[in-house]
């Protein structure tokens, strides 16, 4: 894998921390697959990208973010770009786990949590 595929790696991350940031279920979903996994309240279920969207804007709109920092990011021992991040809304921090997998030539979102810290 050349340095540009990780460059691409580190970019989807970052744009995704972005739209979390911003609270933007929209702009998150620009990086979701056809279909991914999302933990929400512990519950973790498959979504269709757009059935993600809605159940991700309905968090925001519940948990309108403060702040969110990326803790950690590295990759798994299959060669999976991940990131770890807390996300902080009203009195509330979560942990947010963030999965990407190589998609062809693109990068997506493979699962994304929130869990109540």
């Amino acid at each position: 894998m050349g340095g540009h595929a990780l460059a691409q790696q580190a970019e989807v991350i970052l744009q995704a921390t972005e739209a979390i940031k911003a609270g933007s279920a929209r702009e998150l979903a620009r990086f979701f697959p056809a279909s991914l996994d999302i933990t929400l309240e512990g519950k973790p279920s498959n979504y269709s990208r757009a059935q993600a969207e809605l159940v991700l804007r309905d968090f925001f709109r519940n948990h309108p973010p403060d702040e969110f920092s990326l803790i950690h990011r590295g990759q798994s021992k299959g060669g999976q770009p991940f990131a770890i991040g807390q996300y902080k809304s009203g009195g509330s921090t979560f942990r947010v786990w963030l999965k990407v997998r190589v998609n062809g030539n693109q990068q997506v979102i493979e699962e994304i949590s929130f869990v109540k810290q």
